[in-house]
């Protein structure tokens, strides 16, 4: 694993969005609602085909994380207050889906 994708800390940017500051120094902020619409579990994402399960229209524009644990030294998951747990973020992901990171090409972080 790339040392630059390891979380030094984990929080909240508000009462709804998670921080993550990284070992590189880079901080990322995500909006909540993108992340949990983001959930790579099998729920959400066909395992097989990877087309999106998830129908936004059952995320409510509210939704927040009422707990963020580690998932080893590779992930993340979030328990959110729709209900949904089992989405497992690995640190790669959630770099990949940094909002301030997105479509910039030749970003060595990415």
């Amino acid at each position: 694993m790339k040392t630059l994708h390891m979380p030094v800390e984990i929080g909240r940017a508000n009462q709804h969005d998670v921080r993550i500051r990284w070992q590189d120094g880079h901080e990322s902020v995500y909006p909540a609602r993108e992340l949990r619409m983001s959930c790579p579990c099998a729920g959400c994402v066909d395992e097989m085909t990877g087309a999106i399960r998830l129908i936004g229209s059952s995320v409510p524009q509210d939704v927040r994380p009422l707990a963020v644990e580690l998932v080893g030294r590779y992930a993340l998951t979030v328990h959110w207050s729709d209900g949904h747990h089992t989405g497992i973020y690995s640190f790669e992901l959630l770099r990949k889906l940094c909002p301030c990171c997105r479509g910039v090409a030749g970003r060595s972080a990415v």
